[in-house]
C-alpha cells in the first residue's frame, strides 16, 4: 500500500463522505435552533466548506500516516480522532445534548494535540495538516461549552 495516488483518493473521498453523510444525517434542526447561542456563533453556512477543506486535510493525513509511515501509534491516534469526529454530530444533533458532544469534542481535542505531538518528531506534514483542524476543534469547544452553560437547565 506504499504511497500510492489511488490510496490518496480514497482516504480523501472516504473521510470527506462519511462526514458528508454524517452531516445530512444529523442536521442542525428544531431542537438546535431553540437553543440559546452565544456571540460568537457562527452562520450555520459557515461549517459545511470549513468542514468540507478540513476532511480533505485529515485524509491527506491519514493517507500519509498509513502509507509513507510505519508507527502503530500516529495510525491508532488517526483512527481514533475520527471516530471521536465522527460520533459528535449524533450525540450533539441526533441524542440533542450539548453535555455528551462536550466530552466528545474535548476526547477529541486532547487526541488531536497527542496526534500533532507524536507527528511532529515523525511525519511533520500530517503535523502541519492537523493544525487548522486543531484550531477550528479549538473553536468548536468553545461553542459547544457556551451552547452547553447557555442551556444547562434543558
Amino acid at each position: 500500500m506504499k504511497s500510492s495516488w489511488l490510496w490518496l483518493v480514497v482516504f480523501v473521498v472516504a473521510v470527506s463522505g462519511i462526514g458528508a453523510l454524517i452531516g445530512m444525517n444529523f442536521p442542525p434542526g428544531p431542537w438546535f435552533d431553540a437553543l440559546q447561542k452565544p456571540w460568537f456563533q457562527p452562520p450555520n453556512s459557515v461549517f459545511a466548506p470549513v468542514w468540507t477543506i478540513l476532511y480533505v486535510m485529515i485524509g491527506i493525513a491519514g493517507w500519509r500516516v498509513f502509507c509513507l509511515e510505519d508507527d502503530p501509534r500516529l495510525r491508532m491516534m488517526w483512527i481514533v480522532q475520527m471516530v471521536l469526529n465522527f460520533l459528535w454530530s449524533p450525540v450533539f444533533f441526533g441524542l440533542e445534548t450539548a453535555g455528551g458532544a462536550l466530552i466528545v469534542i474535548a476526547l477529541l481535542w486532547l487526541v488531536l494535540v497527542s496526534f500533532i505531538r507524536l507527528a511532529w518528531v515523525e511525519e511533520r506534514v500530517s503535523a502541519w495538516l492537523f493544525l487548522p483542524y486543531l484550531a477550528w476543534v479549538s473553536f468548536a469547544t468553545a461553542l459547544n461549552g457556551a451552547i452547553w452553560y447557555l442551556n444547562r437547565g434543558l
